[in-house]
């Protein structure tokens, strides 16, 4: 691998690992400096693939194949070394800027030790990058489409960056990653206990609305006397809310 000047960081955009480097990468065509190595990541923990990368050092990018978990399926298998890939969140659409096309779907997952559902969650993150139909056509021939069908090969290449997550790193990526699942429980426990928290009507309110209806016009004028008051609400529903001196002394 040549030499890269000092100082250099490798800080593509999505849309930049779309159309310079997958796309680039299903056409059969190199990339002039190889700083992403072609690795079969599915066959691999992810703890041992930093030492398989050509660069980087919180973050690393592959090229990889992908197979189906069923014969003639469009599912991924996602089992990977001693453990599996779960994919966690909602798929990212990835557009041109020229057009606005769809030209890519970004995929968040997590690895998983052991065998689902019980397998034990990591710190492993991945982020996988495929091309849509229209861009995966379009850079693949006839003979590689026809071969891909008639074996268990979903994908040639898909790209994938991996990282190990931590509290000090740094992402580009980091403001859209899914919120963990302890942060969405506590979304709902505050909305819940706020639901809660409105006082219940009094059970005997409901056989006395009648009763309190007038009072609904007077509460709105700006000022009433307790004579007023006394004069338009029926003293015998009032009675077990006012002191009874206070009763007798009205009437």
């Amino acid at each position: 691998m040549p030499a890269l000047p000092p100082g250099f960081r490798f800080h593509p955009t999505d849309e930049e690992l779309i159309v310079h480097y997958l796309m680039n990468q299903a056409a059969s065509v190199k990339c002039p400096v190889p700083i992403i190595a072609e690795v079969n990541i599915y066959k691999c923990n992810p703890w041992d693939l930093p030492g398989k990368a050509l660069f980087g050092e919180n973050e690393w990018y592959f090229f990889s194949p992908r197979d189906r978990k069923y014969p003639n399926g469009a599912r991924p298998n996602r089992a990977a070394g001693s453990g599996y890939w779960k994919a966690t969140g909602t798929d990212k659409s990835i557009l041109s800027t020229p057009t606005s096309d769809n030209i890519g779907v970004k995929k968040a997952l997590v690895f998983y030790k052991g065998k689902p559902p019980k397998g034990v969650k990591t710190d492993w993150i991945m982020h996988e990058y495929r091309l849509t139909g229209t861009s995966a056509n379009s850079t693949t021939t006839t003979k590689q489409r026809r071969a891909s069908s008639m074996t268990m090969r979903l994908d040639d290449w898909v790209l994938c960056r991996i990282h190990k997550k931590s509290n000090d790193f740094n992402s580009s990526d980091q403001h859209d990653q899914e919120p963990e699942e302890s942060t969405v429980e506590q979304l709902e426990d505050i909305h819940d206990n706020n639901s809660s928290e409105q006082p219940p009507a009094p059970a005997d309110m409901n056989n006395q609305q009648s009763d309190f209806q007038p009072m609904t016009a007077m509460s709105m004028s700006k000022s009433c006397s307790l004579t007023d008051l006394l004069n338009t609400i029926d003293c015998a529903a009032l009675s077990q809310f006012l002191p009874r001196r206070l009763i007798r002394r009205h009437r």
